[in-house]
């Protein structure tokens, strides 16, 4: 079944000067199209989604800053748009944009940051030096698979991949499960045919995974999220797993592909090609300002009539959360002008009561540094097998990655033995 059109359902009218949150700009110059669209529109800028939705999408960092720190006017509470009469069920940005349920990404008020503290509290329990070996292992193990060979493509043998591995572990799914995991999940976050598909088998998934962990508890996440059956029961942990594992496996993976990227292709890094693990944070928390692997993030919805930044929102109006444009807000990058260095006030996170938790920001970053820094130290005479203008990013307004990173290397031998 097609998606039907605005016409057709008796969509509210989009405004004349709306711009298609679709095209290849957002792969190839997103960073330039934000440019355009700040000169032409404003910060709050009106949009249209597939399927010819209304939204607005805040690019100006004070205006984000704004709507992120309001979750009174601009609360997470899906269930308040305007739209949901001519939202089609087979709508494909449908797994993105989510659907009131009681997971910690979708409740409001109390019920989130119930959610919040038990998820919080279950990541903040997996031990920093435990984590590193795991990264660190799955590392060598994924880079053996290829490294006899003289050439791979880091996004689909390494970046890819490893935070999958590295997540699922702690979490408790068994290795032999991983990577279909990350398939499923790619698939839902291109927003494609087979989003639909793909959230169903990600939920059975996850109920396996829950059911298994209720019969037989481990030491890992989703254990200990399942101990106190008083405060989150079974349906809740399954939801809060799919929300905590799709928010940090993907992003992930686009933070490790872009950091490399950067390094290959930004002659200011090449020390670290030998080594300088130093240059490695360092391109990281570029990445974070520059080229962050989540561009546009949903979102808010407005609780009441109101303006921001000069524009009409209704009550019930989705705000999607421009963080790429607002990191390149000519207003801030002012502030920057001695470099980013140490610099971490991007919005790369979020902001606010729905920022990212601080366990699940040390998890990604151990996981993708330590990543980048086996694989540097294992493959150091790394190169780009194709120029870099020719890099194809993934096919997504919302999240910026690699579809594939060739390179060429020395061969040399594995180290140890492979993955199940």
């Amino acid at each position: 079944m097609s998606t039907p059109t605005p016409a057709e359902t008796g969509c509210p009218v989009l405004a004349e000067n709306a711009v298609a949150l679709s095209g290849p700009r957002f792969h190839t110059d997103p960073i330039g199209l934000y440019e355009d669209m700040r000169r032409e529109h404003g910060p709050v800028v009106s949009v249209e989604l597939p399927g010819g939705f209304p939204a607005w999408l805040v690019i100006g960092y004070r205006e984000l800053h704004q709507v992120t720190s309001d979750p009174d006017l601009f609360p997470r509470d899906v269930g308040l748009w305007n739209q949901w009469p001519h939202i089609p069920a087979d709508w494909p940005l449908l797994p993105m944009i989510g659907q009131r349920q009681a997971s910690v990404y979708y409740t409001v008020g109390e019920p989130h940051r119930r959610h919040a503290s038990m998820v919080s509290e279950a990541l903040a329990s997996v031990d920093a030096f435990e984590l590193r070996r795991h990264a660190e292992q799955l590392s060598d193990e994924l880079i053996d698979g290829f490294c006899g060979r003289g050439e791979a493509d880091l996004v689909a043998d390494f970046a890819g991949p490893l935070p999958v591995l590295v997540l699922a572990r702690i979490i408790g799914f068994p290795d032999a499960e991983s990577r279909q995991l990350a398939y499923v999940l790619n698939e839902l976050a291109d927003g494609g045919p087979g989003a639909q598909q793909a959230y169903a088998s990600y939920t059975d998934h996850m109920q396996r995974l829950v059911t298994t962990k209720r019969a037989h508890p481990g030491a890992d996440v989703a254990s200990r999220l399942l101990a106190d059956p008083a405060r989150h029961s079974d349906e809740e942990v399954v939801l809060d797993l799919k929300d905590t594992t799709a928010a940090g496996v993907l992003p992930t993976a686009d933070w490790i592909g872009n950091s490399i990227r950067l390094m290959l292709t930004d002659d200011r890094f090449a020390a670290a090609l030998g080594g300088g693990r130093h240059s490695v944070a360092q391109a990281m928390n570029e990445v974070l300002w520059e080229d962050t692997p989540t561009q546009i993030l949903s979102g808010r919805w407005a609780a009441r009539d109101t303006t921001l930044a000069g524009r009409p929102i209704r009550s019930g109006d989705m705000l999607l959360l421009g963080l790429a444009g607002a990191n390149a807000d000519p207003e801030i990058q002012r502030h920057l002008a001695g470099g980013q260095s140490g610099n971490s006030a991007h919005f790369s996170f979020g902001y606010g009561e729905y920022r990212c938790p601080f366990p699940a920001q040390e998890i990604a970053e151990i996981t993708a540094r330590t990543g980048i820094e086996v694989l540097l130290d294992r493959l150091p005479d790394l190169d780009l097998t194709v120029p870099a203008r020719t890099l194809v990013r993934r096919p997504s307004a919302f999240l910026r990655g690699m579809t594939a990173l060739p390179v060429r290397f020395t061969a040399v031998r594995p180290v140890g033995g492979q993955l199940p």
